[in-house]
């Protein structure tokens, strides 16, 4: 029998890459692997046009789907996007110091109030920091070019927060300097900070650290993306999950091969001067597996993540976590 021909629509990340290059097949898959040059190019097609069979998508944006009368995409726990977020705050450095600066000010947010740094961002602010999601007020656009004029995810403004879409010739990043909005969460880093802005930096300026003694302190790896099926074609084809998981999980084995390479004296493959002894040092921090796909390894941040998008208004209800995965066999379900 011939192998079931899908398309795997993902961004280009080392953990992936061998099967963007074929050195690992999924058992009874004929795959291909189409990327883009952004991975928000890839989910908005997976969105609008359902154009993949399999996708990276944002967690958020599967978890909305999920509200909708007939969701349309089941998800496996292969996680190949996640980020500490401490590093995504970016203050106006006259108006906040402190995280606690941040109750009752205007924060900026790239192109919607519901994306998974900020929901990061804003979850961690409030659980560690005591700054409510409620107490700022969100201005939502584009960072240093206008958001397309259509959003390919829109949502409903939550009823407990206060939303501003920005206006012509307004930008978050200039908003940022000029002291119009106090602070920006960005999975992009502002083009202000980075020709050296002297009024825009991070709010944790030592995000390394603090990012370090976070996930010390809570075991907690944020979360960005999941790979998702379309329903239709896991519902003809349920066995496509497991190969698929068992895929991905040999393709982070390839990387991580790679970067041992680099644990000697020398680092031949890569051009990471110190990769040894940092890979160490996250050994020692985060144990073998610092990238874990499945269930239990990933069970606190899941469930953090869900409760923050229950709590920021992005979802219906909290979902639980079986009700988010289909089975997969050796993922801890």
């Amino acid at each position: 029998m011939a192998d079931l021909k899908l398309t795997l629509g993902c961004w280009n990340y080392d953990r992936t890459r061998a099967l963007a290059d074929g050195s690992v097949r999924p058992t009874g898959i004929d795959l291909t692997y189409r990327g883009a040059r952004q991975v928000g190019e890839i989910m908005e097609r997976m969105m609008r046009g359902r154009e993949f069979d399999v996708s990276e998508l944002g967690f958020t944006y599967y978890l909305r789907s999920l509200d909708l009368p007939e969701p349309p995409f089941v998800a496996i726990p292969v996680f190949p996007n996640r980020l500490f977020r401490h590093a995504s705050i970016f203050v106006n450095r006259a108006r906040v110091t402190w995280p606690r600066d941040l109750i009752g000010k205007n924060v900026g947010e790239l192109h919607r109030y519901g994306h998974d740094a900020g929901i990061w961002a804003k979850g961690i602010l409030s659980d560690e920091y005591g700054v409510p999601v409620e107490s700022c007020t969100y201005y939502v656009g584009g960072l240093d070019a206008p958001s397309p004029s259509e959003d390919w995810s829109p949502m409903a403004t939550p009823p407990n927060v206060r939303i501003h879409r920005l206006g012509p010739g307004q930008l978050l990043d200039t908003m940022l300097e000029s002291g119009e909005i106090d602070a920006l969460y960005s999975a992009w880093v502002p083009p202000c900070l980075v020709k050296g802005s002297k009024n825009v930096g991070r709010l944790f300026e030592d995000y390394e650290r603090v990012e370090r003694g976070y996930f010390k302190r809570t075991g907690i790896f944020p979360i960005m993306h999941v790979v998702v099926i379309r329903r239709d074609v896991y519902e003809k084809n349920p066995w496509i999950a497991g190969a698929l998981y068992d895929a991905f999980e040999e393709a982070k084995a390839h990387a991580v091969r790679a970067y041992r390479m680099g644990e000697g004296f020398f680092s031949p493959a890569l051009m990471i001067p110190w990769l040894g002894a940092l890979q160490a040092e996250n050994r020692d921090l985060m144990g073998e597996d610092m990238w874990p796909y499945g269930i239990e390894s990933n069970r606190k941040t899941l469930e953090t993540y869900l409760r923050y998008h229950y709590e920021q208004g992005l979802s219906a209800r909290q979902f639980r976590i079986d009700e988010i995965f289909v089975p997969v066999a050796g993922s801890g379900r």
